[in-house]
């Protein structure tokens, strides 16, 4: 099996070096990583500048490289660049510093670069422990990675879906399969001053949970000690309101 590992923490990550090993027990690993962290870039391509790849590592079954690119990019340079004449039968994302759950997801540039695979029907699948700490402890949560991996990979990937997977910190109860959280942000940015006098900002916030009581959501899931498995869609219609029989008509006959 031919195994693509991608992050957006960067190479010099703790968590991507405990994927790569895990990785290694069932196949061929090729690492394309973001030279800094790209934490935040979703699906963020570059577009108005070079896009450097270097070689920093090469063994029997694994070969690293480093990009100036997003995550986003570490795939298309895989499917263009390094692994152009090779099929790719799996990528992996992570592990992040930092939960994906809930809205954090449209953020997430280890999920980004899921969707990336995804719509190259590539089975996909971002992990995610919730500590941000740079020594995170990933050891309650390694044990859970390739057994899920192989479940996952036993069942049929759907064009264009991926799966985002979150641990908690601590002890893990078990796994659930799950949904995306309701909720949002707020006071996300913490105003600052230069010595000059001129106000940056900082980016923070608290996340809001619109239905903590939900015991079907990613966020339950990890606050109740499960690790949560969440399949995602790179569609985003909204297939609800396409159903809307009476704005489908105010649309189309221009009454709005």
């Amino acid at each position: 099996m031919n195994i693509l590992v991608v992050n957006d923490d960067s190479w010099s990550a703790k968590g991507i070096h405990e994927l790569v090993k895990l990785m290694q027990q069932i196949g061929n690993v090729t690492v394309i990583a973001p030279e800094t962290p790209q934490s935040g870039k979703s699906n963020a391509i570059t577009v108005m500048q070079p896009i450097t790849l270097r070689l920093v590592e090469k063994a029997e079954n694994l070969a690293v490289y480093t990009t100036s690119g997003t995550p986003s990019d570490c795939i298309k340079l895989a499917l263009e660049v390094v692994l152009k004449d090779q099929p790719v039968d799996l990528v992996v994302s992570g592990i992040n510093h930092g939960s994906n759950a809930a809205v954090n997801v449209i953020y997430s540039g280890t999920i980004g670069a899921c969707f990336v695979a995804a719509e190259h029907d590539i089975p996909a699948i971002g992990f995610s422990l919730n500590d941000h700490h740079s020594d995170a402890d990933f050891s309650q949560m390694k044990p859970y990675i390739l057994p899920l991996t192989e479940k996952l990979l036993q069942h049929p990937f759907p064009h264009g879906v991926c799966y985002n997977i979150n641990a908690p910190q601590g002890e893990i109860r078990g796994v659930r399969f799950t949904r995306q959280c309701q909720g949002h942000w707020e006071k996300e940015l913490k105003p600052y001053q230069y010595p000059n006098g001129e106000t940056f900002y900082i980016l923070t916030g608290n996340f809001v949970n619109h239905e903590p009581d939900a015991e079907d959501t990613d966020e339950w899931a990890m606050a109740h000690g499960y690790i949560s498995v969440t399949p995602c869609a790179l569609d985003t219609t909204c297939h609800q309101q396409l159903q809307n029989a009476a704005l489908r008509t105010a649309v189309e006959n221009n009454a709005l």
